[in-house]
């Protein structure tokens, strides 16, 4: 008896490894993926499969809230210095620089000039010292029609000292965009004299460039003056060319401005009595007191 129980087991087992051995007895599980008539559609059926495994998280229902975005926030409009701001009115035809001011008669927009900043005491009443100006440009100059109300023209002086005398001053802030705060004049700042006749209204001219102080110096062979009138009023024109501030004009364009006349009433003295400007609390040398000049078509 125990020997068949033992030839019994021995079959048992033999069956169970021939089973396992012979392909079709035990056929390989179907792979959808190896049939040539799979189509896409079966592929899609076949995907919630995929989705219940461990691998991969359900598909999230289509009733999920869409994301919401936040609009950027509207770029504010660049700031401007408390000075008076002034525009320059692009020229399609550029003024004869003769002092008249009959080219200008179509453009409206005078600003005065007005505000005492120095020398207060000196300063009697408009006939004393006041002033007006317009501005232009093109592709090639900036141009300066000023009217100067002056009981008496006093210059006697020369170079870097025509401001110890009755003379016109240009300030010009070239980068507001990077140095906007900065209240000290550095290499991207002008100052500019101008003469509009040494001894008389029809004596030399000149001007004089005492910032950017790297190039300070004449710059009277680059500056063309022009100026008619005498004691009581004068008038004069100028005409600058944009390479002087390092400038390339376009419509738009916006720099730190301020215009300041000078006066001295005592012909035995070169002297800086008064000064008068288009913007008030205007200083020297901080250009953050300066208005600003826009290029305008």
């Amino acid at each position: 008896m125990g020997r068949h129980l033992k030839i019994g087991i021995l079959l048992v087992i033999g069956a169970v490894m021939l089973a396992c051995t012979i392909p079709w007895l035990n056929p390989e599980p179907e792979n959808i993926f190896k049939q040539p008539a799979q189509t896409l559609t079966a592929l899609v059926q076949f995907l919630p499969t995929l989705t219940n495994s461990v691998f991969l998280s359900p598909i999230p229902p289509t009733s999920a809230p869409l994301p919401t975005f936040t609009p950027l926030p509207t770029q504010s409009p660049a700031p401007h210095h408390a000075g008076s701001q002034v525009t320059a009115k692009f020229l399609a035809t550029p003024p004869v620089i003769d002092g008249n001011w009959d080219d200008w008669k179509n453009l409206t927009i005078i600003y005065p000039a007005s505000y005492v900043i120095n020398g207060a005491s000196h300063w009697k009443n408009p006939a004393d010292l006041d002033g007006s100006f317009i501005l232009g440009w093109d592709n090639n100059y900036l141009y300066l029609a000023v009217k100067v109300t002056d009981d008496l023209y006093v210059q006697n002086s020369s170079g870097a000292y025509i401001y110890k005398g009755d003379d016109v001053e240009l300030q010009l802030d070239t980068n507001l965009g990077v140095d906007f705060t900065v209240s000290s004049m550095n290499n991207d700042d002008y100052q500019l004299g101008i003469s509009a006749g040494k001894g008389s209204i029809n004596g030399a001219k000149e001007a004089y460039l005492w910032y950017p102080q790297i190039i300070k110096g004449s710059v009277t062979n680059q500056v063309v003056i022009a100026s008619q009138g005498g004691n009581g009023v004068h008038y004069f024109e100028v005409r600058i060319p944009w390479n002087l501030f390092g400038l390339s004009p376009y419509e738009g364009l916006r720099v730190g401005f301020a215009l300041a006349l000078s006066d001295n009433d005592n012909p035995a003295v070169n002297d800086w009595q008064t000064m008068i400007s288009n913007t008030p609390g205007r200083k020297t040398l901080d250009p953050t007191t300066w208005g600003e000049l826009v290029l305008i078509m």
